[in-house]
């Protein structure tokens, strides 16, 4: 009797770890969004993050922008008021260099270029695996107790001059927010 107890126990047991991890593949991944607005508070559209297994999945949708390439980079504050510089610096905790070309780098808060077209606009997808979206690895996260910002620069970034780049000036500023 103890060995059919056992074994019964044993299989409800495997029977419950099965539920939960079909359960868990079920729920929706971590998502948050910023709203990007320009000096001056206007919407000019958003910033989305999705948590995938290995990174998080960053689609940009911005309008009102000077056409050419521009630095976009990950803020340590979620704050764009009373002004732009709210947002502090890149999120960093390593204190390591910026660029993604230069060799003690990236910081975490570093991205590809966004190009904007010359109606005003852009779209781009970036995949980032140094950051994530609510916790649960070892890497930064977005939505920690001060959050965090999306910042787009009015020049490009070279990937290599510190501290960002030589990507100059805010010109749109997002608060990052649980979606």
């Amino acid at each position: 009797m103890v060995t059919r107890n056992g074994a019964a126990i044993a299989v409800a047991s495997l029977a419950c770890a099965l539920c939960v991890s079909v359960a868990s593949s079920d729920e929706k991944p971590a998502m948050a969004q910023a709203d990007m607005v320009d000096p001056e508070g206007a919407v000019i559209g958003t910033v989305t993050f999705e948590q995938t297994p290995s990174g998080v999945l960053i689609n940009v949708d911005v309008t009102d922008l000077p056409p050419g390439p521009h630095g976009i980079h990950l803020h340590e504050a979620g704050a764009c008021t009373p002004d732009f510089g709210a947002a502090k610096g890149h999120i960093n905790p390593d204190g390591v260099a910026h660029g993604l070309r230069h060799p003690d780098g990236p910081d975490q808060g570093d991205l590809p270029l966004l190009f904007v077209h010359a109606d005003g606009s852009a779209r781009a997808e970036f995949y980032h695996t140094r950051i994530n979206v609510e916790g649960g690895n070892d890497h930064p996260t977005l939505l920690d107790e001060d959050g965090s910002s999306v910042i787009i620069h009015d020049k490009p970034d070279d990937h290599f001059t510190q501290p960002i780049g030589g990507a100059g000036g805010r010109i749109a500023c997002g608060v990052i927010r649980p979606l």
